[in-house]
């Protein structure tokens, strides 16, 4: 008995330490939500140099309306993003990533427009 005791108390405190060192899921969570940000800030920049391209700087800026959306989500993130549920940081996620899709939506149209130019 003394040994399955010693044993199991050795294994948890081996899980303890391992948990320790490992980001836990809400950090892992803000991370992605910020790597998403990133590559959505890529995007809208992309995006901002091919329009201007092709319809120059006049005009309404979508562009602009995403950078600030950006600005808002990152805002938020530092804000809350400790007491932020997975739930939460999993809907500003996937709003990064939905956004990132419309961009890159508007990017393709943009290269099939700019296609008959060439």
């Amino acid at each position: 008995m003394t040994i399955v005791l010693l044993l199991l108390s050795t294994l948890a405190i081996a899980a303890l330490s391992f948990a320790w060192h490992r980001p836990g899921r809400r950090e892992r969570a803000v991370r992605e939500v910020l790597d998403a940000a990133d590559a959505l800030e890529e995007r809208l920049r992309l995006a901002r140099a091919e329009i201007e391209a092709v319809a120059g700087n006049g005009g309404d800026d979508p562009v602009g309306d995403a950078m600030r959306e950006m600005l808002r989500q990152r805002l938020w993130l530092r804000d809350h993003g400790r007491e932020a549920s997975l739930t939460q940081l999993a809907e500003v996620r996937s709003s990064i990533d939905a956004a990132r899709d419309r961009i890159d939506q508007q990017l393709s149209l943009i290269a099939r427009a700019r296609a008959p130019m060439a």
